[in-house]
């Protein structure tokens, strides 16, 4: 990938609940560009499976976004896609949410490193 590629890459996308995606537009990282669509998903009870898959697809296809980050219980939803995925750009982070803390054992990118240093 040329450093061309990566002067494009300034958005965060966020998949989360309400809560998370709440803090996260407030501290001013929402967007909704030119063709009315937005660099985040707020998941709820009713939010289909296949909805979210079609989010991290499309976040992780679009060349605006540096770092796609997602609520490890909604990451548990998708989890087959997440531990496919192996771009660097957009980084994927899994983030707790306020009802779910954050579970090392589960972090996709967690289990790649400890299979790279062998753990």
């Amino acid at each position: 990938m040329s450093s061309t590629s990566f002067k494009d890459r300034n958005l965060l996308a966020v998949i989360g609940d309400e809560d998370s995606i709440t803090g996260l537009l407030l501290a001013g990282i929402g967007h909704v560009n030119e063709h009315q669509r937005k660099n985040f998903l707020v998941v709820d009870a009713k939010t289909q499976v296949s909805t979210i898959e079609a989010a991290f697809q499309d976040f992780t296809e679009r060349r605006d976004i540096a770092i796609l980050l997602i609520n490890q219980h909604i990451a548990e939803k998708i989890r087959p896609t997440v531990d496919k995925y192996q771009q660097a750009f957009p980084a994927l982070l899994e983030i707790p949410a306020k009802d779910f803390p954050y579970d090392p054992e589960k972090d996709s990118v967690l289990k790649r490193v400890q299979k790279m240093f062998g753990e």
